[in-house]
């Protein structure tokens, strides 16, 4: 069993903790791992996950990077928003109010999202944060438009009903329950590979069965009329694509199709085998496509920058929270 993955590892302690407020005033809880002055990459996770998603990349690469990673707002320790505030923009809002909070003007960074994260780095092509910001980017397991119709979560032939049904998929509020051995298998049919491992399967669900069915049900409604096929013509900064050839939430023709359709492509990494859950199934490909991606587009690391790094809460009027039995990590709030 991977290390990165072991049901008995604690998640990551972050060196920061901040809530940086988005554009119409949602909350995104954000983390900060690793060192300030390495090579920063910045991880978007996707649909009814969390910032634990992404608990085997940021064990490996806190090591030597800054890596930060974020609740999508309505997961996580992100609070829901009202009715109205799930949509394409407000993912690229949320993006660009993380990249200003943690990032120095000009600084670049490896950005990364899979599934409902990617879309995020879609929605924002044309955003002057992302573009500020962004030395390469990782697609991770993500489509850019038609989910409903191209996905092969339900079992039968292509067309009108089997579309009808995965909306309705997408669109359910009603709770998952526990986690149990049935549920377990569920999950595993409709978003990993058959040859997952028990341990990365389990992971999966614990994740996914802790998002409140609420925002499940409001970021679905997004999927499933999804179209940012304009933002991935539009995402011009060096992007890598990867994809797992087993995935039944967005099938590896979106990959494919995303992969021939960007300015800058660096090609389609194909997984065999690999489900719609890659960072978790298949982690070590994941973070090697990373590390490719900062050693080829981010300059050498250097210690400038560190002091205002670790006073960026201060520099932005932030407010200290010293509540003692949550982590050793220091909290901000970014206004």
């Amino acid at each position: 069993m991977s290390r990165l993955l072991r049901r008995d590892a604690a998640p990551p302690v972050p060196t920061r903790e901040l809530t940086v407020r988005s554009a119409d005033g949602a909350r995104i809880h954000v983390e900060v791992h690793g060192r300030d002055g390495a090579p920063a990459v910045v991880l978007a996770h996707g649909w009814t996950c969390s910032t634990r998603f992404w608990d085997a990349q940021t064990r490996d690469l806190a090591a030597d990077h800054r890596v930060v990673v974020y609740d999508q707002r309505g997961h996580g320790a992100s609070p829901a928003v009202a009715p109205g505030g799930c949509s394409t923009d407000a993912l690229a809002d949320d993006l660009e109010a993380v990249l200003a909070a943690t990032l120095e003007p000009g600084e670049k960074a490896v950005i990364g999202g899979h599934s409902m994260g990617g879309m995020t780095i879609m929605a924002a092509a044309r955003r002057a944060g992302l573009r500020e910001h962004a030395a390469a980017v990782l697609l991770c397991s993500t489509g850019s438009s038609r989910l409903p119709h191209e996905s092969t979560v339900v079992p039968v032939r292509a067309g009108s009903v089997r579309t009808r049904m995965t909306r309705g998929i997408l669109l359910a509020a009603a709770p998952l329950g526990p986690v149990t051995p049935i549920t377990r298998r569920v999950l595993k049919y409709a978003t990993m590979g058959a040859g997952s491992a028990p341990e990365r399967v389990e992971t999966c669900a614990r994740i996914v069965h802790a998002c409140p069915r609420k925002a499940r049900a409001a970021w679905g409604r997004v999927l499933a009329d999804l179209d940012l096929d304009a933002g991935v013509r539009e995402l011009r900064v060096p992007t890598a694509v990867i994809a797992g050839t087993a995935d039944r939430l967005t099938p590896i023709g979106h990959a494919r199709s995303i992969a021939a359709a960007l300015p800058d492509g660096l090609g389609l990494t194909e997984l065999t085998g690999q489900g719609h859950m890659t960072p978790v199934e298949a982690p070590e490909a994941v973070t090697a496509k990373l590390r490719e991606l900062v050693a080829a587009y981010l300059p050498a690391s250097t210690d400038a920058g560190t002091d205002a790094h670790a006073n960026v809460g201060t520099n932005a009027g932030t407010k200290t929270d010293s509540s003692a039995g949550t982590s050793t990590a220091e909290k901000e709030e970014v206004a």
